[in-house]
Parts: C-alpha cells; structure tokens; sequence
C-alpha cells in the first residue's frame, strides 16, 4: 500500500464495552497490526442524553485488559486530535456553515415528537416512512438571529392536538405552523389544532 494504513474504533460511552464492541476493535487491530498501520481509538461522545459517566474509561480499560493497544486516539494523543467527538465541534461547524452558505445544506429543527408523528402518520397509511424532502421544502430561510434562536432550543410554545399530541415549539417555528398549517410544515396530516400557548401562562 501506498498510504499507511489507520483503522478507528469508535464507541459511544453509553456503558460497558460489549462482546461485540470488542470483536470491532480486535477486527480492526488486527488488520492495522497485519499491515503495519495505526490502531485509533476515537469516543463518539455526541448523544449526550445517553452519556454514561465513567464509561469512556471504562471502554479504554477494558481495551487494555483485552491486550489491544491503541496507537493514536484519547488517553494517548496524536496529530489529528481532538478525538473526543464533542471537542471537535467548533471544527465541524465552520464546515457546516460552509455548506449552508454555499447551499448544500439546510437548517432542519424537527423534534423527535415531530419525526414520530410523521413515521406514525405514513404507517397509517401503509407507507414506509422516509425523512425526505417535506422539512426542505418548508423549511424557513433562517438567516442571523432567527437561527442563533432555533440553536438555542428553547421550546416556548405548547401546541396540544386533537388526538392528545402536543408539541414543544420554538416561537418562530410555532407561528410557521399557525401561518401555512400542520401539514404543510411536515407535520401529521388530518390533525387538528384544539389549544396553545404561546408565552407562559397565556393560553388561546
């Protein structure tokens, strides 16, 4: 070969390192071993809603316990570091807003109350559920502020439906679906709206 070879292992820290976590890493050691390449270990740290503490060490135990050395990666370092997956996101939004700019990319704020809904709406109907094109097409040209808000998070809208669904919303995309309608914001079809708030305390 040409080029070194470099092989990544790269588990969550959501909890142990399973047998079939190990058997990834022994297969991607072995072949960095055969070819006189790198062995990375990199954490995907990103799902912070299931981030376990102490996993991360746990992981880069138990890879030590098992024999499997790690060439490059956290607890060791390297070149091409951070390896955390959460430190490099400084990098990966300059990319992102690369794209954005040059329209290869879109801003998206669905919620997985939103997703849910249409995957249970197209299986109502016998479809198979696809995300695809309805967010693109309604989505809001967010430019500036409005996009510093939808990155905040911070739902200040409560959106009740007639089958008991209710959604959190950021203001903005609240008064989107008030103006152009559930459907064709991406949201279930045939719903009906019976109650919201907008602002604590103020219900129409």
């Amino acid at each position: 070969m040409d080029r070194k070879v470099r092989v990544r292992f790269a588990p969550s820290p959501t909890g142990a390192l399973h047998l079939g976590g190990v058997r990834t890493a022994l297969f991607n050691y072995l072949f960095a071993r055969h070819h006189g390449g790198d062995f990375l270990l990199r954490i995907e740290d990103t799902d912070q809603t299931r981030y376990v503490p102490g996993a991360e060490e746990y992981i880069i135990e138990s890879l030590k316990w098992c024999g499997l050395t790690v060439d490059e990666g956290v607890g060791v370092g390297g070149e091409y570091g951070p390896y955390r997956q959460s430190e490099r996101k400084p990098l990966y939004k300059q990319y992102a807003l690369q794209l954005v700019e040059s329209g290869n990319a879109y801003y998206s704020f669905d919620t997985a109350e939103e997703l849910n809904a249409q995957r249970a709406a197209c299986e109502a109907k016998g479809e198979t559920f696809m995300y695809n094109a309805i967010s693109r097409k309604n989505m809001y040209k967010f430019t500036g502020s409005d996009v510093d808000e939808e990155l905040e998070c911070v739902p200040c809208c409560r959106m009740e439906l007639d089958d008991g669904t209710v959604l959190q919303l950021s203001d903005r995309k609240f008064r989107q679906v008030l103006t152009c309608g559930l459907e064709s914001c991406g949201y279930m079809t045939g719903k009906r709206i019976v109650k919201y708030t907008n602002n604590p305390g103020q219900a129409s």
